[in-house]
C-alpha cells in the first residue's frame, strides 16, 4: 500500500475534534510513507488534511475539478495538483491513484463519493478497501443504516463486513494493509455463476 485517499469536508465542522482527527490522520500517513490522494481544495478538512502531510513530510496529490480552480479553493501548495474537467473524472482519476480509501466527516460529496467506490467494489470494478474512520460517533447513524440495509436484505451480510469503521487510525491502516478483497467479489462471482445457469 503506498497511498489512501481520503473524502471530508470542505467544511471544518462545528467541533475540534474534527480538526484534531483530521490532523491526526495526516500525521500517519506522513509518519507511515503513504501519499494522500484527495480533492485538491484548501478549505476545511479537505485543507486541514493536506497541510498536516505537507507540514509532516508527506506527499500529497490533489485532483480537483476545472470548476473548483476558478472558486479559487484549490490548494497551491500541493506535491501535484492534477486539474480535471468534472467530477466524474476526478473521482475515476482518484481511483487510479489510491490503494484504499478512508471518509472522515463530511457532507453530501464525502458520502457520493465514499459510495461510489463502495458500489464499484459491489460490481467488482474495484477491489480496494474502504473504512469509515469515525468521529465522536459522527458516523455511528450511518452504520446503522448499512445494518439495517443487511437485516431488510437490500444488501449482502458479506459486503457489509468487508466495510472498516472505527476511531482508530493504527487499526484502520493495519486492516487495511491486511485487507483481502475476497467478500463483495466472492459475492458477485457467484451472482454472475448463477446468472449462467
Amino acid at each position: 500500500m503506498r497511498s489512501i485517499c481520503v473524502y471530508c469536508g470542505s467544511n471544518a465542522g462545528n467541533k475540534p475534534t474534527y480538526t484534531e482527527r483530521a490532523i491526526a490522520l495526516g500525521n500517519h500517513l506522513a509518519k507511515d510513507g503513504l501519499a494522500l490522494v484527495y480533492g485538491g481544495g484548501n478549505v476545511g478538512l479537505m485543507g486541514i488534511v493536506a497541510d498536516a502531510v505537507l507540514e509532516a513530510g508527506g506527499e500529497v496529490i490533489g485532483v480537483i475539478p476545472e470548476q473548483l480552480v476558478e472558486w479559487e479553493v484549490a490548494h497551491k501548495d500541493l506535491t501535484r495538483l492534477e486539474v480535471v474537467a468534472n467530477m466524474h473524472e476526478r473521482k475515476a482519476r482518484m481511483f487510479d491513484l489510491a490503494d484504499g480509501f478512508v471518509a472522515l466527516p463530511g457532507g453530501f460529496g464525502t458520502l457520493d463519493e465514499m459510495f461510489e467506490m463502495l458500489t464499484w467494489r459491489q460490481l467488482g470494478i474495484g477491489d480496494k478497501p474502504c473504512a469509515f474512520l469515525d468521529v465522536e460517533g459522527f458516523y455511528t447513524p450511518l452504520i446503522a443504516m448499512l445494518d439495517r440495509m443487511v437485516e431488510e436484505r437490500f444488501l449482502h451480510a458479506d459486503q457489509r463486513r468487508d466495510l472498516w469503521h472505527g476511531d482508530d487510525i493504527d487499526a484502520m491502516l493495519g486492516w487495511m494493509r491486511a485487507y483481502q478483497p475476497a467478500l463483495a467479489s466472492k459475492w458477485m462471482d457467484e451472482k454472475r455463476r448463477n446468472a449462467l445457469r
